[in-house]
């Protein structure tokens, strides 16, 4: 089989080019050893060809775990061929990439993307010209109109390591030619023939993982020494500069004669979008509109219409009348009975009850990511962030956090600044992630039907929390000093793919109901029978049951926080599992077999066990609270120590009972006109504290020397 290997800068289109080669053939995992998403898949219509979807990076430089990856993988010799996708609009940049990958000794072919949205620039690239000079086939692309995209597959398999029989490299300078000829000799056969180009430019650079990798003699590493050292003689300047000023300016000369366009710089359209959407004053304000819109559709109208429909007539009627009318007819217990319709149904059905509201949310979500939108907001962030001691870096996880807090937490990992690193694991979870809202929904849809803000408030309200958290846990001792740099790609405005879009949305509407049919199914059978039998295993009612002793327990720990209430209280440690199960757990507690509509039911039993207050309280609590078992078990490998670990969850469950504290006994005052109690001076108490953990001056810091190179690779 030949293997494909599809390679590119972030936003080139690399991924969107994979989705229209391989189409429903792909496979998705994780690298080995690593957290790092590896996709591959068979080509549509040829058996005989895979392609493998390496992660979008800028360079071959491992100094992220997505270029180590592509390094590692390239480097092992398993890729026939290299389709490298380069964005038409952005030559210069991308082709630094395309000049290492020719190095690997792997035969590479460029997809020239984005060519449409070139000629809407009135913009031309001679392929001719820029194949001859980086020695290499150039077929023009566009992923979003699906052209040429065949033809440069066809072109990348034509083109491997057995039809190829010499590769043409980029040739730099004469010196450091001559520098790069005299490595590969001293090298000889420690490393491949057909990498020794790439080795001897990484040793040269002083590659402390190649030098690592390399079993190297001394004598080697000192005539290797002598080498560069000499070079950086002749050239004043140090190796990695030597590098970085030698590609580009290779490049240049290649772009010269490849590109042609009017003298006269044309604002593009995307460049007067973000005149607006970038601005200073604007651009939070319109953050904020997107987002309510979003929750407004998702949560409020479009999303509410399905999600009622499930739950009122799908399980509020069809289904548990038609499975109590089928176990009937097979004479089942009535224990069984119970536990399937009372149980099952009413816990898993309650939660699938809000999977329209989940499915517009993310069709909303992809498409602000699909046009672009979204890296505006990173980059908006990062000004927000940078005055605050936190790198924009940190808002990326933040944002992936909003559909799962895993792969949030594990997003940190880009992250360079150790410090940093474990602020943005510590508080990336205060973002309403899906699982959470079902919570918002049954909050906004039971206590504030007619408010729209309500929604987009919790989202606002775990921004909020992130924003102060950082600005807290960065004046602290552990966890003070610089921000790490923030370099991100803001690429073009484009209109969404519909395909790319709905693809991504049933992706996470399916990862819901894999947990609903997962781990909810379980913790529904459990909640249905601890809050069925008592200790004695004797079938009592609710309020004598297992969980209501569980729930009597620790009821007074909530008290202060409006929900005392021993349902309440077993739903918030259930949702340490799960979020999701909260609401599961309402289902199976409040559960009215007689009810002729199965959402607004559980709604008037809400309303008549608690107050819009208390009921808002309780969801800033779920919101801001210690995550599910899967985000504490990412934690506890991302932090890589048991201290750190409990660190995180103490801290994130103990703001959010100041919070929850504080939200209710406020409320009480302000809103309800009762006076100030006990509760309510310890509320304003630990407001005080908060305030002075934000506003104290922060501590100094001895000054770190980085430099950025070209790239904006940070060297420290």
């Amino acid at each position: 089989m030949t293997e494909i290997a599809l390679i590119g800068n972030p936003n080139s289109g690399k991924t969107s080019l994979f989705n229209l080669l391989t189409g429903t053939n792909q496979r998705v995992g994780n690298w080995p050893g690593v957290t790092v998403e590896r996709k591959s898949g068979r080509a549509k219509g040829d058996k005989g060809v895979s392609v493998q979807d390496l992660p979008g990076i800028y360079s071959m430089s491992p100094y992220s775990p997505e270029e180590k990856v592509a390094r590692d993988y390239l480097l092992s010799r398993q890729a026939d061929s290299i389709l490298n996708v380069v964005d038409a609009t952005n030559l210069e940049r991308n082709l630094y990439l395309t000049t290492q990958l020719i190095e690997t000794g792997i035969p590479v072919t460029i997809a020239l993307n984005m060519s449409d949205v070139l000629k809407k620039q009135k913009k031309t690239i001679n392929l001719e010209k820029l194949s001859y000079q980086m020695g290499v086939p150039v077929v023009a692309t566009s992923a979003l109109k699906n052209t040429g995209t065949a033809k440069a597959l066809n072109t990348a398999c034509q083109t491997t390591k057995e039809s190829v029989e010499t590769i043409q490299y980029p040739l730099y300078d004469s010196k450091f030619e001559a520098a790069v000829a005299q490595i590969i000799e001293v090298l000889g056969n420690t490393v491949p023939e057909t990498s020794q180009r790439f080795y001897a430019i990484k040793l040269f650079e002083r590659d402390q993982l190649v030098m690592a990798e390399l079993d190297l003699s001394d004598f080697q590493k000192s005539e290797i020494a002598d080498i560069i050292r000499i070079t950086e003689d002749i050239f004043t300047e140090d190796a990695e500069t030597i590098v970085i000023n030698e590609r580009y300016a290779f490049i240049e000369r290649v772009s010269k004669m490849a590109q042609s366009q009017d003298s006269h710089f044309k604002m593009t359209l995307s460049d007067r979008i973000d005149k607006i959407v970038t601005n200073r004053l604007l651009a939070l304000p319109l953050f904020a509109l997107a987002m309510f819109a979003v929750y407004y559709l998702s949560i409020q109208t479009v999303g509410t219409i399905g999600t009622d429909w499930v739950n009122d007539v799908l399980f509020g009627d069809y289904i548990p009348a038609a499975a109590a009318s089928f176990l009937d007819y097979l004479h089942v217990e009535a224990w069984l009975t119970d536990l399937i319709v009372d149980g099952i149904i009413a816990g898993v059905g309650t939660v699938l009850g809000f999977l329209p509201q989940i499915f517009v949310l993310f069709i909303c979500l992809g498409v602000l990511e699909d046009i672009g939108y979204m890296s505006r907001i990173a980059f908006v962030m990062d000004r927000i962030f940078r005055r605050f001691g936190l790198s924009g870096k940190s808002f990326i996880p933040m944002l992936i956090a909003t559909g799962c807090g895993v792969p949030g937490i594990m997003a940190s990992r880009t992250i360079e600044n150790e410090r940093d690193r474990r602020i943005t694991i510590m508080t990336a979870t205060f973002m309403p992630c899906s699982a959470k809202l079902s919570i918002i929904a049954l909050i906004a849809g039971a206590f504030f039907p007619d408010n729209p803000w309500i929604a987009p408030s919790a989202y606002f309200l775990g921004f909020g929390a992130i924003i102060l958290s950082g600005i807290a846990l960065k004046k602290t001792r552990l966890l003070g000093g610089y921000a790490s740099p923030f370099i991100m790609e803001l690429p073009a405005y484009h209109l969404p793919k519909i395909t790319a879009v709905f693809h991504y949305a049933f992706g996470k509407a399916l990862s819901f109901i894999k947990r609903a049919g997962t781990i909810i199914f379980t913790l529904t059978v459990f909640i249905w029978f601890a809050s069925s039998y008592n200790f004695s295993l004797q079938a009592v009612s609710a309020e004598k049951s297992i969980l209501a002793g569980l729930g009597h327990t620790l009821s007074w720990v909530f008290a202060p926080l409006g929900f005392g209430n021993w349902k309440a209280t077993v739903a918030a440690l259930t949702g340490l599992a799960a979020k999701e199960t909260v609401v599961a757990t309402f289902g199976v507690l409040y559960h009215n077999p007689g009810a002729e509509e199965g959402s607004r039911q559980l709604w008037h039993s809400l309303q008549g066990d608690y107050s819009s207050l208390a009921a808002y309280s309780f969801l800033a609590f779920n919101l801001l609270c210690a995550p599910c078992f899967a985000a504490i078990g990412a934690i506890k490998r991302e932090m890589g120590a048991l201290k750190w670990t409990l660190a995180a969850i103490g801290f994130q469950t103990g703001l959010a009972y100041a919070v929850s504290l504080m939200i209710y006994q406020f409320g009480l005052v302000l809103f309800y006109g009762q006076p100030l109690s006990a509760w309510s001076m310890a509320a304003l108490v630990l407001l005080c504290l908060l305030l002075y953990f934000v506003g104290r001056k922060p501590r100094q810091f001895k000054e770190k020397i980085i430099s950025i190179d070209n790239l904006g690779m940070v060297q420290k």
